[in-house]
C-alpha cells in the first residue's frame, strides 16, 4: 500500500511577492506589518485562511514565511505558524532553530497562537512570540482556537521565551473580520 506525502509548497505569489532578495526588517512593528500584508494576500489570492507568520533571525532577517494552507492542502496542521516553523527547521536543517539557546529566532505571527501553535513554539527553539490579533479576535468570527492555558503567557516566559502581544493588533484583526465578511470558510472540526 502506497501511503500520502506531506509536501509544504508555499502559494506561487508569496515567493513572486517577496522576490529574489534577502527580506531584513529591523523593526518590529515592520515584521508585523509584512506578515499582515502575506494573511491579506492570502484570501485575495484565495489560497487560504487570514493567517500569516514569520520566522526572523536576530537581526530582523527572514528565515521563513507561512501562511495558512488549511483548506486548499486539505490538513489541519497547515497553520501559517506551523508552516513558517517547519520551513524555518529545514531552512537552517536543524528542529531546534535556536541551537540549545545559543541562537535567537522569533515568530511573528497575526494572531496570538492556538493549542497546536502555541504546543509548537517551545519545542521549535523560538525564543521570542510576537502576536498581533488576540485569541478573542480570531473566535469572534468563529475559529475555534482550542483549548489553551489560561496562563500561557507566563508558561512561555518560565520556558525562556518572550513574548509581545498587541502589535498592530486592529490591522491584524480588521483582516480577520474582512475574511470572515467576504465569507470566507471557518473552518474547524466537526467535535467541540
Amino acid at each position: 500500500m502506497a501511503f500520502a506525502q506531506l509536501l509544504i509548497r508555499l502559494p506561487e505569489w508569496l515567493e513572486n511577492h517577496l522576490g529574489k532578495d534577502e527580506t531584513v526588517l529591523p523593526d518590529l512593528e515592520d515584521r508585523m506589518r509584512l506578515v499582515i500584508e502575506l494573511s491579506r494576500l492570502n484570501i485575495e489570492e484565495k489560497t487560504g485562511g487570514p493567517f500569516a507568520a514569520g520566522v526572523f533571525d536576530n537581526k530582523g532577517r527572514l528565515i521563513a514565511p507561512g501562511v495558512n494552507l488549511v483548506e486548499n492542502a486539505a490538513c489541519s496542521i497547515l497553520h501559517a505558524e506551523i508552516v513558517a516553523l517547519s520551513l524555518a527547521q529545514k531552512s537552517l536543517n536543524r528542529f531546534d532553530l535556536g541551537d540549545g539557546g545559543k541562537l535567537k529566532y522569533e515568530l511573528v505571527t497575526t494572531t496570538e497562537p492556538c493549542a497546536m501553535c502555541y504546543g509548537a513554539i517551545p519545542w521549535a527553539g523560538i525564543s521570542r512570540l510576537v502576536c498581533g490579533a488576540r485569541d478573542e479576535d480570531a473566535r469572534s468570527i468563529g475559529f475555534d482556537e482550542g483549548p489553551k492555558l489560561k496562563n500561557w503567557i507566563d508558561e512561555l516566559q518560565l520556558r525562556g521565551i518572550k513574548v509581545h502581544c498587541d502589535v498592530l493588533r486592529d490591522k491584524a484583526a480588521s483582516v480577520l473580520h474582512k475574511y470572515a465578511k467576504s465569507g470566507g470558510t471557518i473552518y474547524n472540526s466537526g467535535s467541540r
